[in-house]
Parts: C-alpha cells; sequence; structure tokens
C-alpha cells in the first residue's frame, strides 16, 4: 500500500490544517465581512455603533440596579441609606462662661466716634429761624418742650402767637424749661415767685440771671433796674393768656363793671381771659379789719398790708372800673376775667391801671391805702360770679 495516500497522511505539530479543512473555513469568512460590508455602503454603520452602544448602558444599568436590589434586600437599614443620609440627632451646647470669668484682662469694644461729655447749658442763646421750623420743632431740637418756646419770646416779636415765626428771626433759648420774663418797676420778686409757681430762691441762685444777693436788698422791692429779662427755672404760665396779645379777640359778652361808680368804665368788648384759677392779691396772706360777714353787709375780706404795698391782679383779665367810689371804698379797681368772674379792690392808695387795659395774672394794679371809708391801711378785696353774685374769697385763695 502506498503510504501517500490521503489516509495514511497526519498533520505534523505547528503545521497547517489539511486543504478540505481550509476550504470549509472560507466561505464563513466572505459571508460575515460582506453582511458588514453592506451595512457601512449604507451608511447605517455609525447609527448602528449608537444604537448598540445605547443598548449595552441600559442593559448594564437595569444589571446594576437588580445587584444592589439583591445585596441589600435582607438588610433593611442598608437599603434606607439609598433614600439619603440619616439624620443628625441635634447637638446640645452647654452655656459658654463669659470671658470676665476666665480671664482678668480688662474688655474694651471698638468705639468708632469720640464721646464728649454733655456738660448742662447755663446762659441763654439765640437761634436764628430756618424755614419749615415751627415752635414745636425749635423745641424738639434743644429737647424743651414749646410752651418754654413762647414764653421765652413772649416780650420780643413772637408774643403768645406760634405763628408769629419767620425766616433769619432770632428767638431765645434758655437752658432748660422755664420762663423769660421782663422786670418792671414797682414789682415784688415775691409775687412774682407766686406767679408763676415757683420759689424766690429759684429766681435769684438762678446763674444766667446774675443776682447778687448781697445788694439785690427786700424782696417787694429789689434792686432790679426795671426792662431786665430773668429766667424763671420752671415756672409755670399759660401762654395765650397775656392782655396785651389778646387784645383784638372779640368778647361772647361786653364785659361792664357790677359796682357804679364815678371810675365806672364803658363796656369791654376785647381783652384777655381769665384761667379760672387764682393768687393771692397781696404779699400779706392774713386779716387786718372785717373778715367775711355778708350778715353784718361785708361781703368781702379785708387784707393786711402796709401803704403802698402792691396789689396784684388775681387772675388775666380787663379793667372795668379804675377810679374813686363814692360807697365807701375809695379809689377803687375791678377785674373782668371773662369766664364769669370779677374781682374788686378797694381803699387803693394809687391806681395803676386805666379802662379797657388788659391785665396779666400777677400784675401791680396799684397799692395798698386808706382811701374811703376805712379806718386803717390794708386792701378789702371781693370775689363775684354771675352765678352766684359775691362769694366768700377764702373758698377760692390758694392756702394762707
Amino acid at each position: 500500500m502506498n503510504q501517500d495516500s490521503p489516509k495514511n497522511l497526519q498533520a505534523a505539530p505547528g503545521s497547517e490544517a489539511p486543504a478540505a479543512e481550509t476550504k470549509t473555513s472560507k466561505p464563513e469568512k466572505v459571508i460575515r465581512v460582506s453582511w458588514l460590508e453592506a451595512i457601512a455602503r449604507l451608511g447605517l454603520g455609525e447609527t448602528l455603533l449608537r444604537a448598540a452602544t445605547g443598548l449595552f448602558s441600559l442593559v448594564a444599568i437595569v444589571v446594576v440596579v437588580w445587584l444592589t436590589q439583591t445585596f441589600f434586600r435582607g438588610d433593611p437599614a442598608q437599603a434606607n441609606t439609598l433614600s439619603g443620609p440619616a439624620p443628625t440627632p441635634p447637638v446640645e451646647l452647654s452655656a459658654l462662661e463669659p470671658p470676665a470669668a476666665k480671664f482678668s484682662a480688662i474688655s474694651r469694644q471698638a468705639q468708632i466716634h469720640t464721646i464728649i461729655p454733655n456738660r448742662p447749658r447755663t446762659e441763654i442763646i439765640t437761634y436764628i429761624v430756618e424755614k419749615g421750623d415751627t415752635v414745636t420743632s425749635i423745641a424738639e431740637k434743644f429737647n424743651l418742650n414749646p410752651r418754654t418756646i413762647l414764653n421765652s419770646n413772649a416780650f420780643t416779636v413772637m408774643g403768645d402767637n406760634p405763628h408769629n415765626l419767620f425766616v433769619d428771626q432770632k428767638v431765645y433759648i434758655l437752658p432748660a424749661d422755664g420762663i423769660y420774663w421782663q422786670w418792671q418797676s414797682g414789682e415784688s420778686l415775691t409775687a412774682w415767685a407766686k406767679t408763676f409757681q415757683v420759689k424766690v430762691e429759684d429766681i435769684i441762685n438762678y446763674p444766667a440771671n446774675h443776682l447778687d444777693q448781697a445788694t439785690l436788698g427786700e424782696y417787694g422791692n429789689p434792686n432790679i433796674k426795671p426792662g431786665t429779662m430773668l429766667v424763671i427755672p420752671g415756672g409755670y404760665r399759660l401762654p395765650n393768656a397775656r392782655g396785651d396779645v389778646f387784645v383784638g379777640i372779640t368778647r361772647d359778652h361786653p364785659a361792664t363793671a357790677r359796682v357804679q361808680g364815678a371810675g365806672a368804665c364803658e363796656s369791654v368788648s376785647d381783652g384777655a381771659v381769665g384761667i379760672g384759677s387764682f393768687i393771692w392779691p397781696a404779699n400779706k396772706h392774713y386779716l387786718s379789719g372785717y373778715d367775711w360777714s355778708p350778715d353784718a353787709g361785708h361781703r368781702g375780706i379785708d387784707i393786711a398790708g402796709d401803704t403802698g404795698e402792691p396789689v396784684y391782679a388775681v387772675d388775666y383779665g380787663v379793667i372795668v372800673y379804675a377810679g374813686w367810689n363814692d360807697w365807701g371804698y375809695g379809689n377803687m379797681v375791678m377785674v373782668d376775667h371773662g369766664n364769669g368772674w370779677q374781682s374788686l379792690y378797694a381803699h387803693l392808695s394809687s391806681i395803676n391801671v386805666f379802662c379797657g387795659q388788659s391785665v396779666l395774672q400777677g400784675t401791680v394794679i396799684g397799692g395798698i391805702g386808706s382811701t374811703g371809708n376805712s379806718s386803717g391801711s390794708h386792701l378789702h378785696f371781693e370775689l363775684m360770679h354771675t352765678q352766684y353774685s359775691k362769694v366768700n374769697p377764702w373758698l377760692y385763695l390758694p392756702p394762707p
């Protein structure tokens, strides 16, 4: 038998496969290459690549999710971590001790402004009125009561009218709340203090007044130059009650004296109106003669006083009688206060007012005397009201 026949041939190690096997695999390779080339020739190669990549990614995500659920299915604590981090329990902080408890050093705070001590002002200053200023706004600038602004300028340009302000006007500004008032000749410092409801010492000792106790003399007739402006610290006075401001204001009922005589004035339609409270009409507050005794025909009180001592208007009002009276009163003055009240002052040694004049509470209207039917120097004083006629003055005057 021929040894070279196909049946006896064996492939040597590393030699090529038999020819029969080569011919069998060749058609597969050709078919696979032809399919890819056909897709590429149609222009779908890139599209197919993208689709395959997306499909692979989707499959990978599904596999990962499935594996995760399978892994944590038996451990709820681990599964809960997928929904987010667990809440952190609150931390309790103990109160911190202030630095001073641990350190002895002096603590300082940063200050961007220099602190200037606010020293009290003792002198009067002037303020120039600006556009838009009012009595209230000026008072707020200097931390004062609006009444103080009016009372500080009543004798200059404002009077008691808050509308008398104008641009570039100079107004006085007091160091503190009070009154700036002009001293008149014949006035009593004691009466001043009572009128404005302060102590005499408050006026004398106020630095801006520059009064010398040693040279001042008696309080009833002090050595103060007439026309001097004085500060009355803490003084009380109602603005818009000054007689010279109310001139021109028509009263509801013209005022006439309720006692007739040579000194009776014609009816007065304009003037100051009282505030309804009274001060003492003399420096002394006790009797020197008859008391209130209607049964004896004495409807007033006789107040002690020496001849020439001042007599004061007990409230704001207008003069309705100023002159002699033949009915025993002698020199007499009557003030109508515009609110139903009238006051009568008799036996005067002098009369300082005239018919129709507006007077302030505390204005000196005359001097104590002994004219008319009088046995000695004193002030006969009466109060009367439209509803009650003559009344007991002790019930309406301040306590002695």
